[in-house]
């Protein structure tokens, strides 16, 4: 279908995590909330019957923030920093623990929403869908005002949408107008809608190619957009710059995706500063232990078990390095994935800072069809 006659849509949810403990503590509204806390962070109910939360000053070790509230990114706080860092920017404000239980549970709400109204929809993450709405009869401000109120009826919370020509177009756009936003454009309006942001606004463009192009005097999508292809080739290689000049004129031929089957399921994270594979090793322990139970989660949350097990690492001078084994089972099961991520890291010799850690589950297969055609699998904990 032309682009000019398609309307993709970006649904991402406000501040997902934090909105959603808003709704079981309303008497944190407005106020600066941060969600990367242990179990022993809970909220505890004093001699007055009130709800006591703990405060970043309380907090100690070197955890990393999953999310916060708008108020407490306003003070600077953002994910992926470490806990004692924002309790320097914000001493008071409230620190809770990640809740994935509940996370799901409302991931599932709003997704079942959307489908009612927008049934092609394509499942990006926890907290985000993209939606192919170019079939549907209805005009597409009403639309997108019916799609969001059926969020808001289903879960309490608020999302922001983005409607474009494509997938790459509306991912920007759906970020625009944060919270609560709604925004739609279409090709005309690239020049003074998406020109003048930032190039990482772009989806694929992260920190390091952010810095190259920034070295390149690149610091914008419309100067992104000026640039020859031949000279991106130079500093890039060739799909890659291919891919940036496409992108910053808003080209993406992406279909939206309904019946997507993952080829692998992954978590990884890039640590606000380099850690020491020693002087740093509690930091190291917890951020791998919470990679393998997220990677866990999604597996769970999408009906999967895997029996290739990698890992990989990023140090301080970005040589990157990936190590993978072969269970003998399918798994979805923690414990056997940090267990065999561990069996990885231990081939790989650890004496540079590390900047990025990830965890990744391939050789998939549906929970279903792995009991199937393995019934003796029955009793082994194919999920947690």
């Amino acid at each position: 279908m032309n682009d000019s006659l398609r309307r993709i849509a970006h649904l991402d949810m406000d501040a997902f995590y934090a909105s959603v403990e808003l709704l079981r503590y309303p008497e944190l509204h407005g106020l600066p909330v941060v969600i990367g806390g242990r179990n022993e962070h809970q909220p505890v109910i004093g001699e007055d019957g009130r709800r006591h939360f703990y405060r970043l000053r309380d907090y100690t070790g070197r955890g990393v923030i999953t999310t916060a509230t708008y108020e407490a990114r306003a003070l600077g706080i953002h994910s992926a920093m470490g806990v004692m860092k924002a309790a320097q920017l914000a001493p008071d404000a409230i620190l809770l623990p990640v809740d994935f239980v509940i996370y799901r549970h409302y991931s599932r709400l709003f997704k079942a929403a959307v489908a009612r109204i927008a049934p092609q929809i394509e499942d990006s993450g926890i907290d985000e869908v993209y939606m192919d709405l170019s079939d549907l009869p209805d005009e597409i401000l009403a639309l997108a005002k019916r799609i969001k109120q059926a969020v808001k009826e289903a879960t309490g919370l608020s999302c922001s949408i983005g409607i474009a020509p494509n997938k790459l177009l509306s991912k920007i756009c759906s970020d625009l107008e944060k919270p609560d936003g709604l925004t739609i454009i279409g090709v005309s309006d690239i020049p003074q809608r998406i020109w003048p942001l930032p190039v990482h606004k772009i989806n694929g463009i992260g920190p390091k190619a952010a810095n190259k192009l920034a070295l390149l005097g690149i610091t914008t999508i419309a100067e992104l957009a000026q640039a020859e292809l031949s000279f991106l080739r130079i500093h890039f290689g060739h799909s890659y710059s291919i891919w940036l000049y496409e992108a910053s004129r808003g080209i993406d031929s992406r279909p939206v995706i309904t019946d997507a089957k993952p080829k692998s399921i992954s978590r990884e994270i890039t640590f606000e500063r380099d850690l020491h594979p020693r002087q740093d090793r509690s930091d190291l322990s917890e951020a791998f232990n919470v990679l393998c139970i997220q990677v866990a989660d999604d597996l769970k949350r999408k009906g999967y078990v895997g029996r290739t097990i990698s890992i990989k690492l990023r140090f301080e001078d970005f040589h990157t390095l990936t190590r993978d084994c072969s269970l003998s089972a399918y798994t979805g099961d923690p414990i056997l994935i940090r267990r065999a991520a561990g069996d990885c890291l231990r081939r790989i010799l650890l004496k540079k800072r590390i900047r990025l850690l990830g965890v990744k589950v391939t050789t998939l297969c549906s929970v279903n069809a792995a009991i199937e055609t393995a019934p003796w699998q029955r009793e082994l904990p194919l999920m947690s």
